[in-house]
């Protein structure tokens, strides 16, 4: 809660969900659709700001009430060939990224810290069980 008010009050963009990842020294926001020019600023002088006073790394990521769209947000700068997202049965909602290798190994991470952090915010935000990349 404390980062997130820093960072509403710092950027004047808002908050929806935030990850504290102290293994990596990172914090991650969702900010509001729209709110991403105002989370960064002209040559990023908010978003250093921010890092400086949280002492950590920031990394920034825009919503997006589309989970096809929020999925592409989360995992760029990786480029996506395309995005299914399937029900199965028992209502698991289960989203097929499709991507080549080298943008592959980009939307995984190092240590696999990327995908690992977008399943955590597709279910957290969207209901998304997994994200499986193809």
């Amino acid at each position: 809660m404390r980062f997130i008010a820093l960072f509403e009050s710092m950027t004047g963009a808002m908050v929806k969900d935030c990850i504290i990842d102290d293994e990596n020294s990172k914090v991650t926001f969702v900010v509001k659709n729209g709110d991403m020019g105002l989370a960064i600023a002209k040559g990023g002088t908010t978003v250093t700001k921010v890092k400086k006073a949280v002492g950590r790394g920031v990394e920034i990521i825009e919503y997006n009430e589309d989970p096809e769209q929020f999925i592409k947000n989360i995992l760029s700068p990786a480029e996506l060939k395309s995005i299914k997202i399937v029900t199965k049965n028992n209502d698991e909602k289960i989203a097929f990224v499709n991507t080549d290798s080298s943008n592959k190994r980009i939307a995984i991470g190092k240590g696999g810290i990327n995908i690992e952090r977008a399943k955590l915010l597709a279910k957290r935000q969207h209901n998304i069980s997994n994200i499986v990349l193809k």
